[in-house]
């Protein structure tokens, strides 16, 4: 079974003692619970196999339980125990594949609650706590909370405290002012702590997550799809040997041949796909869309692990303000407009709830209505997947059925509701019924971004103006 290559590689011959019942190995929390709680010998689904200790040569016993959660997928938990030594160990396994590209999570923590928000963090994810500084490297694998994520650092911190305090006072005193700056992070009273502030997870294999709810308003819970580079592909073992050469001749390719792109063509040139890194190809076409501007719907298709992807770029220069789109949906034919929706827009429905930032979805030119089809589809395979759904609280299940049951009457027309469009680089377009003309139903507005707005976009780093001479006195200092 390939989830278990990171068992300790003298490991004595395997015994299971107990089995999975049942014709799926994955259960949901709740029904793992329930099964245990039985204390029924046919129906339990820990696994416990007898296993090297690492620590004194001695046999011990790994334990292994299959779960699927919430919101997310499956995973494998694994703890082992040495009767010998008393050595413990405990960590958390993704049990399916690499994901197609990195994820990242950023969450704000602004109550206690939110102290008590599952984490699942993979063997490759990076852990970040800004207000601390304090960053924890990709290693084990843990299913947790953002507290117990904390806390754990904090007691690996504390463990040589009492030594540091006799051989090294200057480090002793930091370290203890460090932990009682986190103490207060972790604080129950909002009043007596330290709050909001962030956690940040990163992981290239995208296997990591944090967990979400229905009332969570924008900025709170962000996640960001992002493709892995070259360097974290080969740390995860993704890249054949072969590959150098296919990107050196792909890069020639595309840097050696002037083309002039004609609009009613479909262009295809070679690439590598982001999940299996082999061979691919792109597919690109230019479209011109009245009253906007032209856009590049991309196009890429892997033959060999059957990857696929569609996303709209826009070019031209980076505007100086930002837009905001605002439509009345009152109609079944408003469902029918064209719209774009760029990497960098954020759409909200409020009657509904439906907060998307930016980034959800990447680029995409549709209609309304099959947007919100892929939003409804998307958001409630991750929700309700399976049995996923019989762990959740009762309540917070009903306010989900009732989410949907409004994105759905959205989708189909059957209620009124506004939606929000704002891209910070005016990227995107909802279709005009009236154009040239002012349509009654929509009202666009162009506004300052912020400093954080154009900081996110890399913008304050731009340089316009003077730069030539830079690279000039680059290269004289380089000679």
């Amino acid at each position: 079974m390939p989830f278990l290559e990171n068992e300790p590689p003298a490991e004595a011959e395997a015994t299971t003692t107990t089995t999975t019942s049942g014709t799926d190995l994955f259960q949901s929390v709740g029904a793992a619970a329930e099964a245990t709680d039985a204390n029924n010998d046919e129906d339990r689904v820990v696994d416990q196999i007898e296993s090297l200790c690492m620590n004194c040569h001695e046999n011990g016993t790994t334990r292994l339980l299959l779960i699927s959660i919430p919101f997310f997928r499956e995973v494998i938990l694994m703890s082992f125990d040495c009767p010998h030594c008393h050595f413990k160990n405990s960590e958390v396994q993704a049990a399916g594949e690499i994901q197609p590209r990195g994820v990242k999570y950023t969450f704000q923590i602004e109550k206690p609650d939110d102290l008590q928000r599952q984490v699942v963090k993979s063997d490759s994810c990076t852990c970040k706590f800004p207000a601390l500084e304090l960053e924890i490297p990709a290693q084990r694998g843990q299913l947790t909370t953002v507290e117990g994520l904390l806390r754990g650092a904090l007691e690996d911190l504390e463990t040589d405290q009492e030594k540091r305090k006799d051989l090294d006072k200057e480090n002793f005193y930091k370290i203890e002012a460090f932990l009682e700056k986190a103490k207060k992070m972790l604080e129950e009273d909002v009043n007596k702590g330290t709050y909001p502030w962030t956690l940040e997870l990163d992981d290239p294999a995208g296997n990591s997550w944090v967990q979400p709810i229905i009332d969570d308003l924008r900025g709170k819970w962000t996640r960001t799809d992002y493709p892995r580079s070259r360097e974290q592909n080969e740390a995860l073992s993704l890249n054949p040997d072969e590959q150098p050469e296919q990107k050196q001749e792909i890069s020639t390719l595309s840097a050696g041949d002037n083309v002039e792109i004609n609009k009613d063509e479909v262009y295809s040139f070679p690439a590598s796909c982001p999940t299996c890194t082999m061979h691919a190809v792109t597919n690109m076409k230019m479209v011109d869309i009245p009253h906007f501007q032209e856009v590049v719907i991309m196009s890429t298709v892997c033959d060999h692990c059957g990857y696929k992807s569609n996303e709209v770029k826009t070019g031209g220069a980076v505007p100086s303000r930002g837009r905001r789109i605002t439509l009345k949906v009152s109609e079944p034919e408003d469902l029918a407009r064209d719209i774009l929706k760029s990497e960098t827009c954020a759409l909200s429905i409020p009657e509904i709830k439906l907060d998307l930032t930016p980034g959800t979805l990447g680029g995409r030119f549709t209609t309304l209505e099959g947007l919100l089809a892929q939003v409804y589809e998307e958001l409630k395979g991750r929700i309700f997947d399976g049995d996923e759904s019989d762990s959740m609280e009762p309540a917070e299940k009903a306010r989900w059925e009732g989410f949907f049951g409004g994105l759905l009457a959205a989708k189909e027309g059957k209620i009124p509701y506004t939606v929000i469009l704002e891209d910070p680089l005016a990227a995107s377009y909802l279709q005009n019924l009236y154009a040239p003309d002012v349509d009654p139903n929509m009202i666009t507005e162009d506004y300052d971004r912020t400093e954080e707005q154009n900081e996110d976009l890399g913008l304050n780093d731009m340089v316009t103006e003077g730069y030539e001479q830079e690279e000039k006195q680059d290269e004289e200092e380089k000679s």
